[in-house]
């Protein structure tokens, strides 16, 4: 969940009383990030949640002194995922390491504006910790939606973890993702299931990217009820196995 155009905005500090001399200000930077993206199709937590559609993607980010909030966005297929044709997220948390650890605590609302009758929305708070070990940067990161009416009065429970390598003197990194969910947010009759990708990236410069990731999740074909009478219910297949192609930028 997490692509960057960046600009500093200065805020002025003054220390010391109104009646002192005037001393010099200690800034305090505030950090904006932009990011977008183009898709061959979306997948989230490796669920296909485009219809194998491209999809269109981007955000904005702010941040001072380890506090961070943002919002990011992604086109739907609105026919299979009944979501509506938009998915906004907007999250804010707190970021920081101490010696080679690094941590990252928060809470991202998942918002489906244009989504029809129901209630869609939920809320899930997330946690995360980093190091690098050798050559690769690992990441094991926890998120938990408690009990809410959009996942029908249940909750979800989800823990992943992330392994990234820069090829040295190349403009290339290769990713890997294992992640496994317990709750609502499954297409098994179990309740459970695993999910995984495993990518490279190519940098063409120094703010757009291309890769390709190979995605895929444990799950069964769901049947989807059109909301035109006319078109007979049909098998789909959400988590299908998928070679997915993204083309971003982040400033």
């Amino acid at each position: 969940m997490l692509m960057s155009v960046r600009s500093l905005l200065a805020a002025t500090v003054l220390a010391g009383s109104v009646f002192a001399a005037a001393a010099p200000a200690a800034a305090q930077d505030i950090e904006l990030s932009g990011n977008s993206a183009v898709v061959s199709e979306y997948r989230f937590r490796g669920v296909d949640l485009s219809g194998g559609d491209i999809a269109i993607q981007g955000g904005v980010d702010a941040s001072i002194g380890g506090f961070y909030v943002g919002t990011w966005g992604s086109s739907l297929d609105e026919d299979t995922v009944g979501y509506g044709s938009t998915e906004l997220d907007i999250y804010a948390g707190y970021a920081g390491s101490a010696g080679v650890i690094s941590y990252d605590i928060g809470v991202l609302a998942y918002l489906y504006p244009n989504a029809g009758p129901g209630d869609y929305d939920y809320i899930e708070p997330y946690a995360s910790v980093g190091a690098t070990v050798g050559p690769a940067d690992v990441t094991l990161g926890v998120a938990y939606a408690p009990e809410q009416d959009s996942l029908n009065g249940q909750d979800n429970f989800y823990i992943y973890t992330d392994v990234g390598v820069g090829i040295p003197q190349t403009p290339v990194s290769i990713s890997g993702h294992l992640g496994y969910t317990d709750g609502f947010l499954t297409y098994t009759s179990d309740g459970t299931a695993w999910d995984w990708s495993l990518g490279a990236d190519v940098a063409l410069g120094p703010v757009v990217s291309v890769g390709v990731a190979y995605v895929g999740a444990e799950g069964d074909p769901t049947t989807i009820t059109p909301a035109d009478p006319s078109v007979a219910p049909y098998q789909y297949d959400f988590v299908d196995d998928a070679v997915v192609a993204t083309l971003s930028a982040s400033f």
